[in-house]
């Protein structure tokens, strides 16, 4: 059993940065797949980082922009969100991967958070 609560979250102008936390329980976010994914109005749920033991993934959209970190003394997982677009206004949600993939697929992530709200005005 994983745990994972969202915060951050928020109303920030196109162009600004926020940085989303998750606290993990159950599993040190060290040995598992972490990632994040976010899901707007009417469309699909949506890679948008990953992180195991290997290194990290990233969506096209959010390269160059997004950088998914962990910090394994405190079991939080951060995505720090710069340069940010209204594109990028969605529900973002953590969700870790028991067996330690750091994969695309919303369907391979086992424990999912509450999610948090990320709005970006222009």
């Amino acid at each position: 059993q994983v745990q994972l609560v969202e915060s951050g979250g928020g109303l920030v102008q196109a162009g600004g940065s926020l940085r989303l936390s998750c606290a993990a329980s159950g599993r040190a976010v060290s040995s598992i797949g972490m990632g994040w994914f976010r899901q707007a109005p009417g469309k699909e749920r949506e890679f948008v980082a990953a992180v195991n033991w290997r290194g990290t993934n990233y969506a096209d959209s959010v390269k160059g922009r997004f950088t998914i970190s962990r910090d394994n003394a405190k079991n939080t997982v951060y995505l720090q969100m710069n340069s940010l677009k209204p594109e990028d206004t969605a529900f973002y949600y953590c969700a870790a991967c028991p067996f330690g993939l750091a994969s695309i697929q919303p369907n391979h992530y086992d424990y999912w958070g509450q999610g948090t709200q990320v709005t970006v005005s222009s």
